[in-house]
């Protein structure tokens, strides 16, 4: 069994509940939607098409999704519009599988990478450095050692706010303080953990430089510079987005796609929005599996993404 354990009750309610807003705001939708309606026809689907790109799902994703019920209305010839939140669930936990969006009921880092190195990016104020503190927190309470590398030196409170982290879980962050080069304090936390054995190594980034091909230079060099010591470094590179923007995060994560190789997703905020349908619009267009989501402000409140523990928890009825 992997180190987070199975997807427990507590984590259950407490995705409820981040999802709450995105949750009601759809049902009534929905429910307006169907209200009076015996079966799924044009006019519920022209609803649908609305209530999911009001919730942020992206033009191209809901178009996918609305394609993929009209072919179940063709084939079934006649769909209650009762059971459409059924099939609504049923086609996007399927569109997410596609995705690489796995149920992951539970999560270990490679036994044969070691230390695991993930280099982490995103755009400031997205919850950044917050989501490695907590992924911090998760991979010590599950016995693991963990250092951080603060190279995110453009912002003083970047640097400051990981170090407070660092006190907070209990693990030891590397740092050469603001206006330092990013690259130098990757280099000195890769060979800490190698130094050390530690099991994990996360290291935060710049969130803004003023040009694309800065960013693209900088986390390059970034990239060089841990491969000293591993040669295959960093092992994952994970965006954090903020769920709360909606479309804003889809422009964040076309920029930094173009800017270096994202294999992972962190989307964080989604319990101060009825914007929840951004992550299904983001993995489908990016095919970038979401591997955290942020559901509040505890601690353990960065969870692990289960494609059908969020469908359920997104189409839920009360």
């Amino acid at each position: 069994m992997g180190i987070f354990g199975f997807f427990s009750k507590e984590k259950k309610e407490s995705l409820d509940q981040g999802l709450q807003k995105t949750n009601e705001s759809i049902f009534s939708k929905l429910s307006k939607a169907v209200v009076g309606k015996s079966k799924v026809d044009e006019d519920v689907l022209d609803e649908l098409e609305e209530i999911l790109i009001t919730s942020d799902v992206g033009v191209d994703t809901t178009i996918k999704v609305i394609r993929r019920i009209e072919e179940r209305v063709a084939k079934d010839k006649y769909l209650n519009a009762a059971e459409l939140d059924t099939i609504l669930r049923e086609e996007i936990a399927s569109l997410l599988e596609e995705n690489n969006s796995q149920d992951l009921l539970d999560f270990d880092i490679p036994t044969e990478k070691k230390p695991y190195v993930i280099m982490v990016v995103g755009v400031n104020g997205v919850g950044k450095t917050t989501t490695i503190g907590k992924l911090a927190n998760l991979f010590k309470s599950a016995g693991k050692n963990v250092v951080l590398g603060a190279a995110d030196t453009f912002r003083a409170a970047a640097v400051d706010q990981l170090i407070l982290w660092g006190n907070r879980v209990g693990v030891p962050v590397v740092s050469h303080g603001m206006n330092t080069d990013p690259a130098s304090v990757a280099f000195d936390a890769v060979k800490q953990g190698v130094d050390t054995g530690a099991d994990v190594v996360i290291v935060d980034t710049a969130g803004r430089l003023h040009t694309k091909v800065n960013l693209m230079n900088e986390l390059s060099k970034i990239k060089r510079v841990m491969q000293k010591f591993i040669p295959d470094a960093p092992h994952e590179i994970m965006l954090v987005l903020d769920g709360s923007t909606g479309q804003n995060a889809f422009i964040q994560a076309k920029e930094f796609t173009k800017a270096t190789e994202v294999t992972s997703l962190a989307i964080t905020k989604l319990d101060g929005t009825a914007k929840g349908g951004v992550v299904i619009g983001i993995s489908d267009q990016f095919k970038i599996p979401v591997k955290y989501i942020g559901v509040g402000e505890k601690m353990t409140d960065l969870q692990i993404f289960n494609r059908k523990e969020f469908v359920d928890s997104l189409f839920k009825k009360k």
